[in-house]
């Protein structure tokens, strides 16, 4: 099998995770709800979108920099929190962190995550980022809060599209149950999978550290979707976030969004910035591409708060498309399965050179010089 150096893009990343992981473990990563109409409007609202370049323009020099919350990002990317990230590679939490502070970009940690808030913190650092999940706990919520504030945590982003677990249909047709336990639907693809499953043998089927002392109220053997959205608090509201950011210091950002009116509720409670997101097409079969809500969402509130966009991100001209359309940055999730569960650093290395790479020729391509030289100007209109 070729090494990850040898991927010429993403998709190239993503099949070789899809050589190296048991079927359950890929699917659980790379699926959505449904019928996964979302996850593939995801990607093609991108295809749809065509460029207007200009020319004769000097782009020998190209800067791919960009001011986000004040702070220079080397480009105008987060890494997106993707929870059990380490069920794929062990340890894939404290690699995503290290290669977004090499790449000078933050790094997004998830509630569910396998390393604890303050590990991550203690052992990498860079610009970290806290996912959090409003599970029904209040006080663990807030624990998990303050935990990221006593951290050096930047900023928190909240998680307002999941109310309740949307319906990911691969999960329990694969028999995807948490604690994940290899068993009759799945023992012979494990079998098959000798480096996953050296991997795990020699670290240990991995947790969710954050959610230590947690009391779950689904039973073992529930499908992992159902048992982490049977802890969300589907009474979650305006009022709660107001109260957080009385009590968050830091910069706090609503994941999920995909409407104006809601963007401009969130300005007016003080939110720093939000994510237009669908949760990556697995919570609502049927959402809005995040591509194409993104300029009601930009031309609402962009000039007064940090959007940024979520879903679909694969190729540099991708980040330059979401630019022209109002996104500051994107949030790249790239896909779930692809360079962080196989090839570790050099994966990494991989996916930062494809990107960096990508989108400086597609800058030149299209005759601008710098993030901020990119605009609605470039994009060709098209007839309904």
């Amino acid at each position: 099998m070729p090494g990850p150096d040898k991927a010429i893009n993403i998709e190239d990343l993503r099949r070789m995770a899809r050589r190296r992981l048991p079927r359950a473990i890929f699917d659980f990563f790379d699926g959505g709800a449904e019928d996964e109409v979302t996850l593939r409007e995801n990607r093609a609202a991108f295809a749809r979108v065509r460029l207007l370049p200009k020319v004769l323009v000097n782009v020998s020099k190209v800067d791919t920099a960009v001011d986000l919350f004040n702070t220079k990002a080397n480009l105008p990317l987060a890494i997106a929190p993707t929870g059990g990230i380490s069920a794929g590679r062990y340890g894939a939490e404290l690699i995503l962190a290290r290669a977004a502070k090499a790449w000078g970009v933050p790094f997004t940690m998830a509630t569910p995550s396998a390393f604890s808030i303050e590990r991550v913190a203690e052992e990498v650092g860079g610009r970290l980022w806290f996912q959090l999940y409003c599970v029904r706990d209040l006080e663990f919520r807030a624990r998990l809060v303050r935990r990221a504030r006593d951290a050096g945590y930047e900023a928190i982003l909240v998680t307002v599209d999941l109310p309740v677990s949307g319906k990911r249909e691969r999960d329990p047709r694969n028999g995807f149950h948490t604690p994940y336990s290899p068993n009759w639907r799945n023992s012979k693809d494990v079998i098959f999978k000798p480096a996953w499953a050296l991997d795990m043998l020699r670290n240990g089927l991995p947790g969710m550290a954050n959610m230590e002392g947690y009391r779950f109220s689904a039973q073992a053997g529930t499908d992992i979707v159902t048992a982490v959205g049977r802890e969300m608090d589907a009474g979650l509201d305006w009022e709660y976030i107001k109260q957080l950011r009385d009590q968050w210091p830091g910069k706090l950002l609503l994941k999920g969004v995909e409407r104006p009116d809601d963007a401009e509720r969130a300005v007016s409670i003080g939110c720093d910035g939000l994510v237009v997101s669908n949760h990556g097409g697995r919570q609502l079969d049927g959402a809005t591409a995040t591509l194409d809500a993104l300029p009601s969402v930009s031309s609402a509130v962009g000039k007064k708060i940090t959007v940024l966009l979520d879903g679909g991100v694969r190729r540099g001209v991708d980040i330059l498309k979401a630019r022209a359309l109002g996104a500051r940055p994107c949030s790249q999730d790239a896909p779930p399965s692809s360079a962080r569960w196989r090839g570790a650093k050099r994966a990494h290395a991989a996916r930062s050179k494809s990107f960096r790479a990508s989108s400086c020729a597609r800058m030149q391509l299209c005759g601008v010089r710098s993030i901020d030289e990119i605009g609605p100007e470039l994009l060709a209109l098209r007839s309904a």
